[in-house]
């Protein structure tokens, strides 16, 4: 499903590339001309955004126990960094055309042509978002923001030279006054991608996906789950990887703890659309623990149930077991 949309879209740069080049060579507006550049990055990205897609649903293999899932950072990183030089590309030729403005024609067959772009690069670019989100895939939620902000870009630019069209040109500056306010949304949507693919790099925590995880656990949480802690969540591409330290009685049998593992990873399965993968490390309950532990007529409490410990995102983090002190 991804590499066929990302297909399509790279299908649908090219094509559009080659309409706003028509545009700017029939009207010679210097802000269809920035439009037109911004079409260079869109066809890099969707190359780029194809190759990655496909080396992150290649399987685990001995050199990447974790997947391919990165790959798509790697490539989001470079298509945020494109979006911001075409920026800078599009500040620069609009500055030089407030300094040695043109004469533009042909501007309503011009306003057509990029309509038509606009309107494409807005539907297609919701649906990469939405599939994107669908899939955890940052590359195709990254080219459907650059679309739709493509799309929002070809607003404005519609809106200068209607206004051209209906004063007969009375404002030449207007043309290159768009395409620097198109600039600054170009260099804004590229800074946003290229944050979130460094952030992914580094393995920065998804809180959003963490506290999704805590509260499908927290709700559902079994007596015998005496404590949770030292939570990691990490998305690599499509696969959600899990890593927790959960403490049970210390008397449980192998096959009992084991159950529990299961139990919890189906739970967590059951709940995310995507591919989860869980490594859990089962700790032994201590006396201490007694106080927080609600498992009925357990042979060895030390001590009665004060209350349960409410899991959050500032205590399940910890490497450490809680009740202690």
């Amino acid at each position: 499903m991804v590499i066929r949309i990302q297909r399509l879209i790279l299908i649908l740069s090219i094509v559009l590339f080659a309409g706003k080049l028509l545009a700017w060579w029939l009207t010679h507006s210097v802000t269809i001309l920035t439009d037109a550049l911004e079409g260079i990055v869109n066809m890099v990205a969707g190359i780029l955004g194809l190759y990655s897609v496909t080396l992150a649903a290649r399987p685990r293999d001995t050199n990447h126990p974790y997947g391919h899932g990165k790959a798509e950072f790697i490539t989001a990183a470079v298509e945020g960094t494109l979006i911001m030089v075409a920026g800078l590309v599009i500040i620069y030729e609009g500055i030089m055309h407030l300094l040695h403005p043109g004469a533009l024609k042909n501007l309503n067959l011009g306003l057509y042509i990029v309509a038509v772009a606009g309107l494409l690069n807005y539907i297609a670019g919701l649906y990469a978002i939405k599939k994107g989100k669908e899939n955890h895939s940052i590359v195709l939620q990254g080219a459907g923001s650059h679309l739709v902000t493509d799309a929002y870009s070809t607003a404005a630019i519609l809106i200068g030279l209607t206004i051209l069209v209906l004063t007969n040109n009375k404002w030449p500056w207007l043309d290159s006054a768009v395409a620097l306010i198109f600039a600054a949304i170009t260099l804004i949507t590229g800074y946003k991608i290229l944050r979130r693919s460094l952030a992914g790099m580094m393995d920065e925590m998804d809180l959003k996906t963490l506290e999704k995880v805590i509260e499908v656990v927290q709700k559902n949480r079994k007596n015998q789950w005496v404590d949770l802690h030292n939570l990691r969540v990490i998305q690599y591409g499509s696969l959600m990887h899990v890593d927790a330290h959960l403490t049970l009685p210390w008397y449980l049998q192998v096959s009992d703890a084991d159950k529990e593992i299961h139990d919890l990873e189906q739970l967590i399965r059951a709940s995310f659309n995507n591919e989860v993968e869980l490594f859990i490390h089962i700790d032994g309950c201590m006396p201490y623990q007694c106080k927080l532990c609600a498992m009925p007529h357990c042979p060895e409490r030390k001590e009665p149930l004060q209350a349960q410990l409410e899991w959050n995102i500032e205590n399940i983090w910890t490497d450490a077991k809680h009740g202690k002190g």
